[in-house]
């Protein structure tokens, strides 16, 4: 760019988007005149689906605002717990955050994810057909317009991830409610209905008595071998972020 220049200040939960150099304090930005502050924020690397209250010289702007030379920018992040009108609440997450995608279905959160990868194109698609939050680390996928709306997800550990999500969106939580493999709905199930026998081992249906299966695939679930660490990862988060009911 070659035009008027600003000052620019960014938040510092959003300086891991931008060059080591603008990480401290204001930065000089030179912009071409004609750009929006949005582009501006945009081409700095930020995701403008991270970006909350922009102020100029103090006072709050659009992303549309052009900027002229002089003015002070500040970048400040999204407010928590962030409010999505338009939709219920729900997701879309890529390829890479499976685990985040189950662990989400444990609490009832609807999380729409494939196993393979759909492309940036597809995912921005869907996300605006379905009007679903893309959940990603994949910033280019995040800067996209097509997008309805979008998170960045700031940890690569599935714990931390979690927690991000649910303090940022604030859910509704309904733990056993959905499939952890399809985000279908659950209903219970009776062990001696055929369908739910032939899905279990002769030992399975000696010892259990308590079934669920999933409205859309047919899997079947029971408080198996894993029940208990996926019980700990339920009553954590209930315990920190609610108990099943909408923020």
């Amino acid at each position: 760019m070659n035009g008027p220049s600003i000052h620019l200040g960014v938040a510092p939960e959003l300086r891991l988007f931008v060059a080591a150099e603008r990480r401290h304090g204001v930065s000089t930005v030179v912009t071409d005149g004609s750009s929006t502050l949005g582009h501006v924020v945009q081409s700095l690397g930020i995701p403008l689906t991270e970006v909350g209250r922009l102020l100029v010289d103090g006072r709050p702007v659009l992303v549309s605002h052009v900027p002229s030379a002089g003015e002070s920018v500040e970048v400040g992040p999204r407010p928590r717990p962030q409010s999505v009108p338009g939709a219920p609440l729900r997701f879309l997450l890529d390829v890479h955050l499976g685990t985040l995608a189950r662990r989400l279905r444990l609490l009832g959160v609807d999380a729409a994810y494939e196993s393979e990868d759909a492309g940036d194109a597809e995912l921005a698609r869907l996300s605006a057909a379905e009007r679903r939050v893309m959940l990603s680390r994949d910033r280019g996928l995040l800067r996209r317009s097509a997008l309805w709306a979008g998170a960045y997800v700031y940890s690569d550990r599935p714990v931390d991830q979690l927690r991000d999500v649910l303090g940022r969106f604030a859910p509704a939580l309904a733990p056993w409610t959905r499939c952890t493999a399809c985000n279908g709905v659950l209903a219970a199930a009776d062990k001696d209905d055929a369908s739910v026998r032939a899905a279990l081992q002769q030992g399975t249906a000696r010892t259990y008595d308590v079934f669920a299966r999933c409205t859309a695939c047919g899997k079947v679930y029971w408080r198996g071998a894993h029940h208990r660490h996926l019980a700990e990862i339920v009553a954590e988060a209930v315990r920190e972020f609610g108990d099943g009911t909408a923020a």
